[in-house]
C-alpha cells in the first residue's frame, strides 16, 4: 500500500507539469491564419506554431474534443481532453466594406479612362465583400473595361489591407454624366412667380437635361411658371415667363414724355404684360387706343413713335349694326 501511495506521489508532479495548459472554449482571432496559442493558454514552446488558416472575415469555425487532442499531443502541448464534448470555437469578426469606397475607386479608374466632368458610378449588383473588423479595406481596380459613348463598364476590383488576404472581385456598371441645375422644390403649380425656397440646385443626369433647360439659380428666380413642375424636375426655360407687372382690364397710369414735356394720365390695359413688354392701352379721357412699354407695377409709358393701336374686333362683329 505504502508502495502505491509513492508511486502516485511520484507521478503527481510530471503530470502537473505535463497538463499545464488549458483549453480556450472561444476566440477572437485578428488575422487569416490559426495558431497553437489560439486554441490553449500556456501552450508551451510550440504556442506560436501555425496550425492553418482560419475562418473568412465574419466566419467561425468549431474544432471539436477528436481534433484538439490530435493538435496537442502533435505539438506537446500538456492538454488532453476531459469528455468529447469538449470543443473551442474560433472567429473572425468582419462587416461588409464599404460601398462607397469601392465606388470612389471605380469613379477614379474611370475619370483616368477620360471619362469628361461630374459622373455617378451606379452598380445596382454589386455585393460589398465582407472585411475584417480591425483592417481598412483598400479597394483597387486592377482592370477596367470602359465604353465612354453608353457609360457601361466593367472592372476588377481588388480589396486589400492589413492582416487580411486579397478579395478578388468582378463589378460591373455604370458612369452617368451628371450636372448641376436647378430643381423644384416641390410641387409648383402654374402662374407660380419662383421665389429662392421654390427651387434648389441639384445635380441632374445630363441625359435628362434638354438645350432649354435652366442651367443657374439667376434664370429662373423671380420668373413665372406657365404649366405644373413636379419635384424636383428641372426647369425649361421655354416654361418660365416674366411676371406680368400689368393685368389685364386693369387701370394703369400711363406716362407720355416727348421733348420736355411729360404728361400723366389714365388707361385701360387691353393686355397683361411684364416689364419691357409693350402692350396695348385704352385712354380713359380721349378713348383713343395706343402700344405702350409695361415701366412698373401698373404703370406703362408711351412714346411718340408707339403708334396708335386699333382694338381688336369680335369675331362676329357685323358693321351693319355695331354688333
Amino acid at each position: 500500500m505504502r508502495g502505491l501511495m509513492l508511486l502516485l506521489l511520484m507521478f503527481l508532479p510530471v503530470c502537473g507539469a505535463a497538463c499545464a495548459a488549458s483549453l480556450r472554449p472561444m476566440t477572437t482571432l485578428h488575422g487569416p491564419n490559426v495558431y497553437v496559442h489560439d486554441l490553449f493558454d500556456d501552450a508551451g514552446p510550440n504556442a506560436d506554431r501555425l496550425l492553418g488558416p482560419g475562418p473568412e472575415p465574419g466566419g467561425r469555425i468549431v474544432i471539436e474534443a477528436a481534433q484538439l487532442d490530435a493538435i496537442a499531443r502533435q505539438f506537446d502541448v500538456g492538454w488532453r481532453q476531459a469528455s468529447r464534448a469538449d470543443r473551442t470555437v474560433l472567429e473572425w469578426p468582419g462587416h461588409p466594406m464599404k460601398k462607397d469606397d469601392a465606388i470612389e475607386a471605380v469613379r477614379q479608374a474611370i475619370a483616368l479612362a477620360g471619362a469628361a466632368g461630374d459622373i455617378d458610378i451606379e452598380m445596382p449588383g454589386f455585393t460589398p465583400p465582407i472585411v475584417p473588423v480591425e483592417a481598412q479595406a483598400i479597394p483597387i481596380v486592377s482592370r477596367l473595361d470602359y465604353d465612354r459613348g453608353s457609360g457601361r463598364f466593367s472592372a476588377d476590383l481588388t480589396i486589400t489591407g492589413e492582416s487580411m488576404n486579397p478579395i478578388d472581385t468582378m463589378v460591373s456598371g455604370q458612369a452617368v454624366e451628371m450636372l448641376d441645375a436647378p430643381v423644384a422644390q416641390t410641387r409648383l403649380l402654374p402662374d407660380t412667380v419662383l421665389r429662392a425656397g421654390d427651387v434648389r440646385v441639384a445635380r441632374v443626369r445630363i441625359s435628362l437635361l434638354r438645350n432649354d433647360v435652366a442651367r443657374s439659380l439667376d434664370q429662373v428666380i423671380g420668373m413665372q411658371v406657365r404649366r405644373p413642375v413636379a419635384a424636383g424636375q428641372p426647369l425649361s426655360l421655354k416654361d418660365l415667363v416674366r411676371p406680368p407687372l400689368v393685368q389685364r382690364g386693369a387701370t394703369v397710369r400711363v406716362q407720355l414724355s416727348v421733348g420736355g414735356l411729360s404728361v400723366t394720365g389714365q388707361a385701360i390695359a387691353l393686355d397683361a404684360g411684364a416689364e419691357g413688354e409693350r402692350i396695348r392701352v385704352q385712354n380713359l379721357t380721349s378713348k383713343a387706343f395706343l402700344f405702350a412699354d409695361v415701366t412698373g407695377p401698373g404703370q406703362v409709358r408711351v412714346t411718340p413713335d408707339a403708334g396708335s393701336a386699333l382694338p381688336t374686333l369680335p369675331a362676329r362683329y357685323d358693321s351693319r349694326n355695331g354688333q
